[in-house]
């Protein structure tokens, strides 16, 4: 049964409002696809019939946003931009850092955590660089599932291959059964807990903030609003990493490129408005 545009809006609305994500034309195709097991554990013959029941069901709802999340993500995803973080902004913030020996990392819309627990392993392999410091990784996700599975750090054999490097692999991870969990020492490394973006951050003055292919799916409004919260929470000169696919350029003001960790942001200061201003003034 083709799927009417009413119960579409309904459906777009409802993930809109509550995560700010948009469902755009090119993925409706994903509603049935992604609803069909909560149809069959709910009875509820299609998706027209779903959005009908959405204004008296709180439960069903959480359900559907829980659903239509994407949660696509694997281990030192694009690569690239882990080495630079490696080779230029981890050693930036280490010298810069260097007489209070703590480096915070904020892991946004980390789905499962395979990103927040890659950035643990880049920790963890360099026990010269990091010896005395405080730590602090935060993984965070509006998915309360997503949140769940990354806390136990339990992975299948598709996903603990997605990107995951051999020797990681074995080093890191203990299999049992049919999957991969991460070990206790790994697990310890990172925290993990439901936080919707759009929200006020969980802690401020993070070091490094990785918000990768999330803000991609939001509407204009609620990407300022999102880099907003980003940047209330990042440190004056910290490190911002976006997705392969996303900018700041007319989005936000916040933010502009880092031309010492290229690909990567950083805060827009006072000091960088002054020339504007007086410009303007002139």
């Amino acid at each position: 049964m083709e799927i009417s545009d009413t119960a579409v809006r309904a459906l777009a609305g409802l993930l809109e409002a509550r995560t700010g994500q948009q469902l755009a034309v090119s993925r409706r195709w994903r509603l049935e696809t992604a609803l069909r097991p909560l149809m069959q554990v709910r009875g509820i013959e299609d998706v027209n019939a779903l959005a009908a029941r959405l204004g008296g069901d709180r439960m069903l709802a959480d359900a559907v946003v829980e659903a239509l999340l994407n949660h696509e993500t694997f281990f030192f995803r694009d690569c690239a931009p882990f080495q630079t973080l490696e080779t230029v902004g981890f050693e930036r913030l280490r010298q810069s850092r260097a007489a209070r020996r703590r480096l915070r990392v904020w892991s946004a819309g980390c789905s499962t955590g395979q990103e927040a627990y890659t950035i643990a392993m880049m920790i963890a392999d360099r026990p010269e660089r990091w010896a005395g410091w405080t730590v602090e990784i935060l993984g965070t996700d509006v998915s309360a599932h997503a949140i769940e599975r990354a806390r136990t750090g339990r992975y299948s054999q598709f996903e603990i291959q997605r990107g995951l490097p051999v020797m990681q692999m074995v080093r890191r991870f203990d299999q049992q059964g049919e999957e991969w969990q991460a070990d206790e020492k790994l697990r310890r490394a990172v925290s993990f807990r439901t936080h919707n973006l759009l929200d006020p951050p969980p802690l401020g003055g993070f070091d490094v903030i990785l918000c990768r292919n999330v803000l991609l799916y939001f509407a204009p409004e609620m990407r300022r609003r999102a880099f907003e919260r980003l940047a209330s929470a990042i440190a004056p000169d910290g490190i911002l990493m976006l997705g392969a696919g996303e900018t700041v350029l007319g989005h936000t003001e916040r933010f502009a490129a880092d031309e010492a960790c290229r690909g990567f942001y950083r805060p827009v200061t006072a000091a960088d408005r002054r020339p504007a201003l007086a410009a303007a003034a002139r």
